[in-house]
């Protein structure tokens, strides 16, 4: 590798700010906030909106869109337009 051009690699302790869930991993992200680990090593700390531990996907928390309800919600308030008549032929 060509030396000086490449980001410091190296290890980050990521939190999610809703859990506060934390891990450690290397990233070569930015940060001015440190953290004690529990190996007794202090690493950058980067506090992230949203990781597994919130994200609905990853929690099953998925919530159920429900379609057909907003369709007729629309419908009741601007009303059914006629649809244009199709010539076949």
């Amino acid at each position: 590798m060509k030396s000086g051009i490449h980001p410091d690699y190296r290890p980050v302790v990521f939190r999610d700010a809703t859990t506060g869930t934390a891990f450690l991993t290397r990233s070569t992200a930015r940060t001015e906030r440190t953290v004690e680990w529990e190996d007794g090593h202090t690493y950058p700390l980067v506090v992230a909106d949203i990781t597994s531990a919130s994200h609905p996907f990853w929690t099953g928390a998925d919530r159920i869109v429900d379609t057909e309800g907003r369709v007729e919600k629309f419908e009741r308030r601007y009303g059914r337009r006629p649809r244009p008549a199709t010539t076949e032929g």
